[in-house]
């Protein structure tokens, strides 16, 4: 499991983007399309870490709310 961020994107398309992958960005119509875009996105990024040797980073996003 991995923790992600969506937000607004030009065009009117939520933006999900997976911080502790970096580079790991998707985008959809609504908030359903873009998590399952990003939920593709995020296994094939681990996949290719997998295939190339390298480390898997660790889901290490704290989310803080800053007044």
């Amino acid at each position: 499991m991995r923790k992600v961020i969506l937000y607004p994107g030009e065009s009117g398309y939520i933006v999900a983007e997976c911080p502790s992958l970096p580079g790991c960005i998707s985008q959809g119509k609504n908030r359903k399309n873009a998590l399952e875009n990003i939920k593709e996105a995020i296994s094939l990024y681990i996949s290719t870490l997998i295939e190339d040797g390298k480390v898997v980073p660790q889901d290490h996003v704290e989310l803080v709310e800053v007044v």
